[in-house]
């Protein structure tokens, strides 16, 4: 069956953007920077969300009277697509969908992902719903009984997580990689980053595994502490990374 719905950017091709925010006593966390992900990432994919304010997307949130949990806030462009139509007025939707905060497995174990991440490509560092290649190296990762997965570029440089960025600690210093790999714009990293004294590098797989301990950051799970990486346990570092959240 043939629609106009059916045509759509969005549906064709994941054109659109998404972020997934925390939600704590019934506030979304760190509200201003996911925000202003959002209208970034968007412009960098021309998705205009000029219709949609803060104010009403906001709102629409609140609606929702979500007390604790999460949510995904999504902009598709719904626009029919050029190739499959002669055009149409631009239009973008507003979605939200909510759910309880996700699971931190225990232990944690955390392998590399065999999909490279390329740092060129116009979508890196856009949480663009066009999100396949992640689910599909989590799901790589999980099939081999692991919880998460690093991935590198192209250049062999550690990037991220699948679905979470990545700190690790050596000799009681801090590190993550640097934007310029490919990793994603966080916004519990950029959190993280504006309360500890954390090095930004370009790190290859190696150090990682002579790291002293690796933590993820997600809005989904907060904070991770991973137990085993690449079959190597970790010791239990005390670094206050662990409890930032404690401090609010």
């Amino acid at each position: 069956m043939d629609s106009s719905t059916s045509r759509t950017n969005a549906l064709l091709y994941g054109k659109g953007v998404f972020t997934t925010i925390a939600i704590r006593a019934g506030e979304p966390f760190l509200w201003e920077k996911h925000w202003r992900r959002l209208v970034r990432d968007a412009g960098k994919i021309g998705v205009d969300i000029s219709g949609h304010t803060e104010e009403s997307t906001r709102q629409a949130l609140d609606d929702l009277k979500l007390s604790e949990g999460r949510a995904r806030i999504t902009f598709h462009d719904e626009t029919t697509s050029e190739l499959w139509s002669e055009g149409s007025e631009k239009r973008i939707t507003l979605s939200i969908i909510t759910g309880p905060p996700r699971n931190i497995a225990n232990p944690f174990r955390l392998t590399i992902s065999p999909f490279p991440v390329n740092s060129r490509s116009p979508l890196c560092g856009v949480k663009s719903c066009n999100y396949l290649e992640n689910i599909l190296a989590l799901d790589e990762a999980r099939e081999r009984g692991f919880d998460e997965a690093l991935r590198v570029n192209e250049r062999g440089t550690v990037t991220g997580g699948c679905m979470s960025n990545v700190f690790w600690t050596r000799d009681r210093r801090l590190f993550t990689p640097s934007l310029s790999t490919g990793c994603l714009a966080g916004t519990t990293r950029e959190f993280v980053m504006e309360r500890f004294d954390c090095r930004e590098v370009e790190a290859d797989v190696e150090v990682l595994t002579g790291a002293d301990a690796i933590y993820l950051t997600s809005a989904g799970f907060g904070i991770a502490a991973i137990s085993e990486f690449e079959g190597r346990e970790l010791r239990v570092d005390k670094h206050p990374i662990i409890r930032v959240f404690d401090r609010m």
